[in-house]
C-alpha cells in the first residue's frame, strides 16, 4: 500500500508526509513541469505539462488498495475504478456513494463556465480544513490497515 498524490496545487503535501512518517507508509508526489517540489521522504515524480499528464501519470501508478490523494473528482473516480480509495485535501472520503453527484456537479460547473459566467471558486484554507484533513486521512488509513487483515 502506498499514498499516491495528486500534487499540482495540493495544499496539503506537509501533512500527509507526516501522517505517512507515523504510519510508515510510502507517498509519491506527481506534478507537472510548472510546479517545484523537493523532500527527502516523498518520491517526487514530474512529468510533462500537458492537458492531464499529472493525472495520467498517477492513475497508472495506482494500484488495488492504495489511497490517492486529490482535488480532482475525474481522478478519484479513476481511482476508485482501480479498487484504490481516495480522499480530498479538505478530508472527504471519495467512495461510491457520493462519487456520481460530485462529478454531475463538476460537469455542471464546466457548463455554466463555457457559456460565459463564473462560478463560485475555493475558500481561503484554514487550520480547521487542515484538522479536517488530518482526521479524514488517518481516519481512511485505519480503515485500509483494516481492510488489509
Amino acid at each position: 500500500m502506498k499514498i499516491v498524490v495528486d500534487a499540482d496545487a495540493c495544499p496539503v503535501k506537509e501533512l500527509i508526509k507526516q501522517t505517512a512518517l507515523k504510519y510508515n507508509i510510502s507517498v509519491i508526489m506527481v506534478c507537472d513541469t510548472s510546479h517545484i517540489i523537493k523532500d527527502d521522504y516523498c518520491e517526487v515524480i514530474t512529468v510533462d505539462k500537458f492537458a492531464d499528464s499529472a493525472d495520467i501519470y498517477l492513475i497508472n501508478l495506482v494500484e488495488i488498495g492504495d489511497l490517492v490523494i486529490t482535488q480532482d473528482y475525474g481522478v478519484a473516480a479513476l481511482a476508485l475504478g482501480k479498487k484504490a480509495y481516495a480522499i480530498s485535501n479538505n478530508g472527504m472520503e471519495f467512495n461510491d456513494e457520493n462519487m456520481d453527484k460530485l462529478l454531475f456537479e463538476r460537469f455542471l460547473g464546466k457548463k455554466v463556465r463555457r457559456a460565459g459566467k463564473r462560478t463560485k471558486g475555493p475558500s481561503k484554507r484554514t487550520e480547521t480544513d487542515d484538522k479536517n484533513f488530518i482526521d479524514g486521512l488517518t481516519k481512511i488509513l485505519d480503515k485500509i490497515s483494516i481492510d488489509n487483515k
